[in-house]
């Protein structure tokens, strides 16, 4: 059985704990890898690698990052296939999903590349007689990334090809069950030509993530995924003295107007709640109907989620993928039960659902609840799986408060024809993420990705601007180069003069 390892210092690193996790194909459920846990003396060797390689690349040129960075993006693009068939086999998603994941973290290589621009400090000049002021932006040094099984190649490109664009060596420490395409992340950036020990990646568990946030020489800590371990995070991480942005959960609402194209937003409802089997921080898991636009759109919703192909994500015509583990499954399964015996119409069951010749697979098919208490756990909670709520609501007003007394604010979406309501919902929503009539308002790389309240622990979002001002600190430069006539000694109190 092949062993996921450790990349360290530029090269492969076999660990040495004995302890192993298993990594399974979702589609069948057989384990056809292990992942080696890292031990603490394994992280320490990553970050002293990391440490040692920030010596030079701390100071490298603008010019010799963004060579690495541009040829780096030519070698995903040859290699996005590859990436997104690792991401099938230990994830799920079907490949045309994975596809997409890959081009989404390659948006942030491609800002990346922008780094000189992103960099360039501001200059003030004569602010006193013959005094200039400068601000410049230095890189941290060692800094770590802790990311999630649901997005294995784009939430790894969220966060490593930033930091070394702005002069930072990385240790990455990936989801454990679907932990191979990071992997190839690294050796073909080695391909690419960055030095030894600039990206490292140790495998494992809590031991791994707790000596990267305790560790002295590990300056930051970016994480993604679920709200009580970004708590977690951000609590330990600066117990330590370290900056920190955590991304936690969600609980995304779709506010859907009478006004609305139902046959629009029913269709966007269905990519939003079950793409990629529904284990997106941004999926929608709540739909929010105002006025009588409930029982027609619950229909069309209901009429497209019984058509939707479940099955490998091999197999091109699949639209939906299993779920990432056996247990994963049957708690998602668990909360359409408790739904109907909580007050929720159950309209479409996904539970017990199987696909021919991967009976052992960790399939579920889709499920929409209907009427959902909002006292519910179906509503309550973070299901992360294609479980789409529907709830009711007499007006906008009873919208709006529905969704801002949710302790989650990560993302939402209105879906409605009328301007001055669309404005009015941007600015009331307490979302850190907006769509208007657009489901899943990821933002592009130029624009930071983040959320508000229990979706959000840390100061700054990720990627974007947020995330080179996480990367780096900020210097002030005073100078002063007087001129050849000056002359004297004044011990008088300086002044702006």
């Amino acid at each position: 059985m092949k062993t996921i390892n450790h990349w360290i210092g530029g090269k492969p690193v076999e660990g040495t704990s004995g302890r192993f996790g298993p990594v399974f194909n979702p589609a069948t459920g057989a384990q056809e890898k292990q992942i080696a846990f890292a031990t603490v003396d394994e992280v320490d060797a990553a970050v002293a690698n990391a440490k040692a390689a920030f010596e030079s690349w701390g100071t490298a040129s603008l010019a010799k990052r963004t060579a690495f960075l541009f040829k780096y993006r030519e070698l995903l693009d040859a290699h996005r296939d590859e990436i997104a068939a690792l991401i099938t086999a230990e994830h799920g998603k079907v490949h045309s999903d994975a596809l997409g994941e890959v081009a989404r973290g390659m948006e942030i290589v491609e800002l990346a590349c922008a780094i000189p621009e992103k960099l360039k400090g501001e200059l003030s000049t004569q602010v006193s007689t013959r005094v200039d002021v400068a601000s410049i932006r230095q890189p941290l040094g060692v800094v770590a990334g802790i990311t999630p099984f649901n997005f294995p190649a784009m939430v790894p490109m969220w966060m490593f090809p930033l930091a070394i664009a702005c002069g930072n060596t990385f240790v990455l420490k990936p989801s454990e069950k679907d932990p191979s395409a990071s992997y190839l992340l690294a050796e073909l950036a080695s391909q690419a030509g960055l030095p030894d020990g600039v990206l490292n990646i140790v495998q494992g568990d809590k031991v791994a993530v707790d000596r990267l946030l305790e560790h002295p020489d590990v300056a930051a800590v970016s994480f993604v995924g679920s709200t009580p371990i970004a708590k977690y995070i951000q609590l330990k991480a600066v117990e330590h003295g370290k900056r920190v942005q955590a991304l936690g959960g969600a609980k995304n609402h779709m506010l859907v107007l009478p006004d609305a194209d139902l046959d629009f937003a029913a269709d966007q409802a269905i990519n939003a709640a079950y793409g990629s089997a529904g284990e997106r921080c941004m999926a929608v898991s709540v739909v929010v109907a105002v006025g009588d636009t409930g029982d027609e759109l619950v229909g069309k919703i209901a009429e497209r989620a019984k058509g939707l192909k479940i099955g490998p994500g091999t197999d091109p015509s699949s639209e939906m993928g299993p779920l990432i583990t056996r247990e994963h499954r049957d708690k998602v399964a668990s909360y359409v039960t408790s739904a109907a015996e909580q007050g929720a119409e159950v309209v479409v069951d996904g539970t017990g659902y199987t696909v021919e010749g991967h009976e052992d697979g960790f399939f579920l098919g889709v499920s929409l609840l209907d009427n959902v208490p909002v006292t519910a756990d179906a509503y309550r909670d973070e299901i992360f799986g294609p479980v789409l709520c529907v709830v009711r609501a007499e007006t906008y007003d009873d919208a709006i408060k529905l969704i801002n007394s949710s302790r989650w604010g990560n993302g939402t979406a209105i879906f409605t024809r009328d301007g001055g309501a669309a404005r009015r919902f941007q600015l009331e929503v307490q979302a850190g993420m907006v769509g208007v009539n657009v489901p899943i308002p990821v933002p592009v790389g130029y624009h930071s990705f983040g959320g508000w309240k229990d979706s959000l622990f840390g100061d700054h979002h990720i990627y974007g601007n947020d995330g080179i001002a996480f990367y780096t600190q900020g210097k002030v430069i005073t100078t002063r180069w007087p001129d050849p006539s000056d002359g004297g000694i004044n011990l008088g109190f300086p002044s702006h003069s």
